[in-house]
Order: structure tokens, then sequence, then C-alpha cells
């Protein structure tokens, strides 16, 4: 049996946490290990369950959901942090990704495609909408691009490529079609630009990218 998703729900309505439970529950690849009503009980349920994927939302009593997901990335790397909220404005998503949140849904999202984002983001370990995606960009449009720190980097022309498809929200199987790579090829690019960037995963990658340059935010 493959190993299941395992999720903790963060928000501070209990029937939306309910919810969220009895619609997971059905899903034999998830396993939901806990909720949490504040943040602070986030981060200490994070650091005891480890949970795969935290569902976040913005607006958390004690603590909020952006200051949770910067202790959990801190704390607990290897946990990947899905902001759900009702906020979808550039301002909450640039802080949310600056933060370490590796993905960004709207709580308006039909049941169905929220269960189906849950496991593309398990997959991928990154989620971002197009539209949330626009409002990201929007939000870099603010920030001046570091050319001499660009200047710096030596990603290779495929790895730009790769690069620019991960903003795309690209998978690595569509990046391999792309550039005419094996996934496993793929993957040691992704690698190989999150080492030359100094980033841990394709959001931050994405981000990284688009403040120095490399890539454009039209990609």
């Amino acid at each position: 049996m493959p190993k299941k998703v395992t999720v903790l729900i963060a928000d501070d309505q209990t029937l939306f946490r309910e919810g969220i439970r009895d619609l997971l529950e059905d899903e034999r690849s998830i396993q939901v290990v806990g909720e949490a009503a504040n943040g602070h009980e986030t981060v200490r349920l994070a650091k005891k369950l480890k949970p795969d994927v935290i569902l976040m939302d913005i607006r958390l009593p004690q603590l909020d959901g952006i200051s949770a997901t910067r202790l959990v990335r801190k704390e607990c790397p290897k946990t990947n942090v899905l902001i759900l909220s009702s906020y979808e404005d550039e301002a909450h998503v640039m802080e949310a990704i600056q933060a370490g949140a590796n993905g960004y849904l709207s709580k308006m999202l039909p049941a169905t495609e929220l269960v189906a984002a849950l496991k593309t983001f398990a997959n991928e370990g990154v989620l971002i909408p197009q539209p949330v995606m626009s409002k990201l960009i929007q939000g870099l449009r603010q920030i001046s691009p570091s050319r001499a720190e660009a200047s710096l980097v030596s990603l290779t022309k495929t790895e730009i490529r790769a690069l620019a498809l991960l903003g795309r929200g690209s998978s690595n199987k569509e990046i391999a079609k792309e550039v005419k790579a094996s996934v496993k090829t793929v993957k040691n690019h992704l690698n190989s630009i999150f080492q030359k960037l100094g980033v841990s995963n394709r959001t931050e990658a994405v981000v990284k990218g688009i403040e120095m340059g490399l890539i454009s935010p039209a990609e």
C-alpha cells in the first residue's frame, strides 16, 4: 500500500475544520492526523505529528497563519504548508509565500477541486493556481530585480527554461516533455536550480527567479 499523505487542518472555525476532515476522510490516499484552532496549537501539533501537509488559514487567533507558517517551516522543514484562505489579494499572497508557504488556495473552491488540488500539492510540493500566481506577480513587480545578484547565478539555458515552466505551474512530467528530457533528469535540473538560488522548494525558486530577473513574470 502506498504511504498516505498526512494532513493537519488549521482553522479557527470548528464547522469548517469538521467539513474538511469529513471530506478528506473519504480519500484512501489522505489521512487527517490532527486539527488546530489557533496558530500556537498549529505549531505545537506540527512539531509533534510531523504531517506531510498543513492546510493553513491566514486568520488564526493567538498567532496568525503567516507567523505560524514561518515557525513551522523553520521547525519542520519537511512539512509543506498549503494556505487555504478567503484572502486573495497580492499582499496576503506575497506575505504567505515569503513566510515559506508552498501553495495558496481559495476557500471558495468546490469540494472536489479542493481534494484534487491537495493531491497535486502532495505530489508536486507546490500549488499556486493561475489567478493567485497573477496576484503574486503583481506583488513581485513592486520589487526591483537584483541584476547584480542574478549575474552571480550561473543557471544553464535548460535550467532557466525549467524555471520558467515552474512559474507556469508545470509538473515534472510536463517540464520533461518541454525540454525533451527524462523526469529523472528534470529532477536533477531542479535540484541544481534550488542549490544555485539558495532555495528549498519550487515556489521559492520561482519567486527568487522573478526577483532576480532570471525569468520574466510574463513567462
